[in-house]
Order: C-alpha cells, then sequence, then structure tokens
C-alpha cells in the first residue's frame, strides 16, 4: 500500500472515530431517540412516532450511560421534574426496561382515582370533555377530555369508561425521591396505580424528557414498500413539540 494511500485511510479512519464519538457523546449528554410501541400515551403519543428525550432536563444517573453502567450513585447536575412532563423512565421492577408515561404525582403527593377522575392531594383534577375517538386494540368508542393539573399543564387524555380496572384505587402516597407516572389513555396503561408492575418512579430511573418528534409512521407500509411510505409517514407530526 502505497503512503498516499494509507494517509487517506487513516484519516477517513479517524474522522469515522470522531464522528462515532461526537454522536455517542450527544446520546449521552444530550439528546437520545426512542419509538413509541404501544398505545398507553394516545392520544399524545401515537404508535409509531419517534422522539427525542432531553438527557440533560434531569441531570444524570446511572441511567443516562449506555447499559445502566453504575459508576456513580444519585443523579448530578439534577433539576427536578414538574408535574404534567412527559418522562422516559427505566422500569423499578428490573432497571432496564424503557417506559414513557406522564408525570402525575411528586414526592408526598397523595395520588388517588375516584370514578375516573384524578385526585391529588385530595382534590380532583378537572377533565372537559371534548368529542370522542375511535379506540385502538379495542372496537369501541372513547371519550377524549382535557385534563387540568394543579400547576395549569393541560393534556388530553381518552377514557374508555369510569368504571374499569383501574378507575376506582387505593390512596397511594408518594415516597420521598419518588414519582407517580401514569398513560394518557388511562384504562389501556399499565403505570404506577399497579404498584406490582410499575409502582412509584426514583428520580435515579428517569431517563429524561419527552420534548419533540423527529418522526412518525401509521405502520401501513413496510420498510421494503417504499412506494407505500408517502402515505404512511404522518407529515404533520413531524416537529411536533410533547406537551
Amino acid at each position: 500500500m502505497s503512503k498516499k494511500r494509507s494517509s487517506v485511510l487513516g484519516e477517513t479512519l479517524r474522522t469515522v472515530f470522531y464522528a462515532v464519538l461526537i454522536a455517542l457523546g450527544i446520546r449521552i449528554m444530550a439528546y437520545e431517540p426512542f419509538n413509541i410501541p404501544s398505545g398507553s400515551m394516545i392520544p399524545t403519543l401515537l404508535i409509531g412516532d419517534y422522539l427525542f428525550v432531553s438527557k440533560f432536563s434531569y441531570g444524570y444517573s446511572r441511567y443516562s450511560l449506555p447499559l445502566g453502567l453504575p459508576l456513580f450513585d444519585g443523579r448530578i447536575l439534577g433539576d427536578e421534574p414538574e408535574r404534567g412532563d412527559v418522562v422516559v423512565f427505566k422500569l423499578p421492577k428490573d432497571n432496564s426496561t424503557d417506559y414513557i408515561k406522564r408525570l402525575i404525582g411528586l414526592p408526598g403527593d397523595k395520588i388517588q382515582v375516584i370514578g375516573g377522575i384524578l385526585q391529588i392531594n385530595g382534590v380532583a383534577v378537572q377533565r372537559k370533555l371534548v368529542g370522542e375517538s375511535t379506540g385502538t386494540a379495542y372496537p369501541v368508542r372513547v371519550k377524549e377530555y382535557i385534563e387540568t393539573l394543579p400547576n395549569g399543564r393541560q393534556h388530553r387524555i381518552w377514557e374508555r369508561s369510569d368504571s374499569d380496572a383501574l378507575d376506582n384505587t387505593q390512596v397511594y402516597t408518594v415516597p420521598p425521591g419518588h414519582y407517580f407516572a401514569m398513560g394518557d389513555n388511562r384504562d389501556s396503561s399499565q403505570d404506577s396505580r399497579v404498584l406490582s408492575a410499575v409502582g412509584y418512579v426514583p428520580f435515579e430511573n428517569l431517563v429524561g424528557q419527552a420534548q419533540f418528534l423527529f418522526f412518525s409512521h401509521d405502520g401501513s407500509a413496510a420498510i421494503w414498500e417504499f412506494w407505500k411510505w408517502p402515505g404512511a409517514i404522518r407529515f404533520g407530526r413531524i416537529g411536533d413539540g410533547i406537551e
């Protein structure tokens, strides 16, 4: 191999190395991509949405790192999340599975659901009926509400009924350093209401805040059916912020 060809190859390898290093640094320190595989956050997030999660919103924990490497305990440079944030977290049961839900309860809060209506510290959260939508994964209509949290944050939720399994719950007291998370698709979400499966989310388990969509498709076109892609891509959702 000539010196010139060797020099070009060396430069190419260095460029690739630095590019990978920069991409890894962005993924660890700034933004990480996630996709939505289930309907638990409908109508806010749809199956087939791809989004960026801000890693710096709440600082960094071991779960900010690839494979959750235990290089340090707790969080560094951490800001506490706000009620109403859509967050990605590691499932406390195994500390490896990614979940995405809306943060409803703060440390010390008492959370309960009575007749489908969220109660925070003994006060019913306001909700306003805005219409009906076609449900997914079940052949029924669902009611769509705008829910207003105590800090004024508003978001849309779906309710199949007000008498499903998780529409009447015990009172949950959120422990110090933990949070209570729920899906916006209230009757089709396994979340903190199910203590044996999800339960209270430790601050350390928060990966970051879901901020905006960078891609979305409805699943109607396979990867090789390129001629169907224009009809499958939800162009109107790309770039949307997540409220």
